[in-house]
Order: C-alpha cells, then sequence, then structure tokens
C-alpha cells in the first residue's frame, strides 16, 4: 500500500473529508455532520475519530498516513490559530494543537476559501496556473490569491478575503463584517438578490422577476439569458462591481487567471460578459489580459487543496 493524505472542509452544517494517495487521486469522500453544540468543541474530535476509522477500514496504520489537511470558515495563520469562526461557535484556538494529537497523524491547516483556491490551482480550473486568484461567489464573496504556487494567507490569515474590498461610497446598509460598501454586497447571490430588488423598486418596468414569491440568483440569471431588460440592468451593475473590486486585486497580485466558483458560478460563462467588460475598463494596463476560468471542482475543491497543504 502507497501514503495517503486526508483532507477536510470543516462547514457549517457538514464537514466533507477526502482520502487521497499521493499523487492527489481521490480514492473516498464523504461527510460527517458539524456539531455546533458545546461551542464546536465536538468538530475536531468527530474528525479525528471519521479518519482513524476509514483508516482502519481500508487496512492502512498511521504511519501510512501523510497527514490531515483542513480548511476552516475563517482567518487561519501559518501555524494553524484561527481568530474564531463564528458560525462554527469557535473563538480563537489552534487547529493543529487540537487535531494532532487527537489524530495521531501531523495536521495542517487553512482559511476554507483559500484552502479550495489551492485546490482549484491543483486540480480544477486553474491547473497550470502558478499565479491565479480564486474567487468564491456564494451566500458571501471569498477568495484565495496564490502567487508563484503558493497561498497567499497574510500576517494573521485573513489574507484573500476580497469580499470585503470597499467598493461603493454611498452604501447606506452594512455588511456582515460592519462595514458598508462592501464588494460581497454586490457580488454574492445574497447581493445579487439585493441589487435585483432595489433596481424593481426604482420604477414599474415590466420585468419576469415582478411578482416571484422568493426572487433567487438563479432567477436573475435566467432571466437575463432570457434577454430581460431589468434583469440585465442588474447584471451589469453586479458585473461592474466585480470587475472593479478584481481589478483592484489584480493590481496587487498581477493574476494569469480569475477562476470564478461558488453557487453564483452555476450561471456559466454568461458572467463573464458582465464581469469582463468592467474589469478591462478599470484595471492596469499590465494586468488587463487575465483570464477568467470557470471552477471545475465544485464543493470538492476544498478537501481537494486541504491535501494539498500535506501534499507540497
Amino acid at each position: 500500500m502507497g501514503k495517503i493524505v486526508f483532507g477536510a472542509d470543516i462547514g457549517g452544517t457538514t464537514v466533507k473529508l477526502g482520502m487521497f494517495d499521493a499523487q492527489g487521486v481521490v480514492l473516498d469522500k464523504w461527510e460527517i455532520p458539524t456539531r455546533k453544540e458545546e461551542q464546536g468543541s465536538l468538530i475536531l474530535g468527530d474528525v479525528a475519530k471519521s479518519i482513524g476509522a476509514k483508516i482502519s477500514a481500508g487496512g492502512y496504520t498511521k504511519e501510512d498516513v501523510l497527514g490531515i489537511g483542513v480548511g476552516a470558515p475563517g482567518p487561519v495563520d501559518g501555524a494553524g490559530n484561527i481568530g474564531g469562526a463564528v458560525n462554527l461557535g469557535w473563538g480563537d484556538l489552534n487547529i493543529v494543537d487540537i487535531l494532532e494529537p487527537l489524530a495521531g497523524v501531523p495536521v495542517k491547516a487553512g482559511n476554507d476559501a483559500n484552502v479550495a483556491a489551492l485546490g482549484e490551482m491543483w486540480k480544477g480550473g486553474g491547473q497550470g496556473c502558478r499565479d491565479m486568484v480564486a474567487v468564491t461567489l456564494g451566500t458571501g464573496v471569498g477568495g484565495g490569491i496564490i502567487v508563484n504556487g503558493s497561498l497567499v494567507s497574510g500576517y494573521n490569515g485573513a489574507g484573500g478575503e476580497i469580499g470585503h474590498i470597499f467598493v461603493e461610497e454611498k452604501e447606506t446598509e452594512y455588511c456582515n463584517c460592519g462595514l458598508r460598501g462592501c464588494l460581497e454586497q454586490y457580488a454574492s447571490a445574497t447581493g445579487v438578490v439585493r441589487l435585483a430588488k432595489r433596481r424593481l423598486a426604482e420604477d414599474q418596468a415590466p420585468s419576469s422577476l415582478r411578482g416571484l414569491e422568493e426572487l433567487t440568483c438563479k432567477d436573475v440569471w435566467d432571466a437575463v439569458k432570457a434577454q430581460d431588460a431589468v434583469a440585465i440592468e442588474v447584471a451589469e451593475r453586479f458585473g461592474y462591481y466585480l470587475g472593479k473590486g478584481l481589478a483592484a486585486v489584480a493590481c496587487v497580485a498581477n493574476p494569469e487567471a480569475f477562476v470564478i466558483g461558488g453557487g453564483v458560478s452555476k450561471a456559466g460563462e454568461i458572467l463573464f460578459d458582465y464581469i469582463v467588460p468592467s474589469y478591462r475598463r478599470l484595471v492596469f494596463s499590465g494586468s488587463r489580459n487575465a483570464r477568467f476560468l470557470l471552477a471545475k471542482l465544485g464543493n470538492d475543491a476544498g478537501i481537494y487543496g486541504a491535501a494539498k497543504l500535506i501534499l507540497k
């Protein structure tokens, strides 16, 4: 038997887990519930138990395991310290110090969006890119910046928080982070719905979006594809803000490519029709030719990237 490695992507509802060989071929993947009771103190123990059971069931020993990589929803520094994870119930703690003794194998940890970016570079939409930015458009906006093949996590793990780039001076509502005018307020799935509701309230222009019981981001993009004029205006506003934010990122990171993932990316390449013109118009000339690609790993990006933390 060869060496194996595990990747763990800790989410607010489930922990996604994967077992890989040393070349990054996935051998198994599964999920366990994220038990958030008792301030999330059960989560890492559950991860250790589940991985331990998988090691035994496969006929492996701990000596066969190169390590466990972990992605977690919060700022994680190079030593495994996380500065709190509200949706897990965690305050400040050290993932490595807790999980390593429980699992009995080496552990490395990173921010979940950063780790997903690593996964997309390694086995997903960004394969072949050494300098790229992964953008996750979901309930919020996450990001991962990779320079010369390595993650940029920053001083205390808060690098790559592109969802909180300031893009709108006139915003009156607050972002979840406590600031106003963040990119996340316009480019996330909830941000697209927010833009649509604001546009619908401006006048009575006819639109298939009017009267929907519960307007969703998918509804907006379906209407764009159907050439709904109001929906297209919403898409243009979305594209303006995201293009503006990514132009700012490009001035610092100068990526070869932006890899777009998350739930919003399910709309497909039509997104680029609205993002790219804004980006090209606003970006410094040296980064104007960056490519825009769709992520390929979906919900598995986190486990691939977590495994890659160990396989560097």
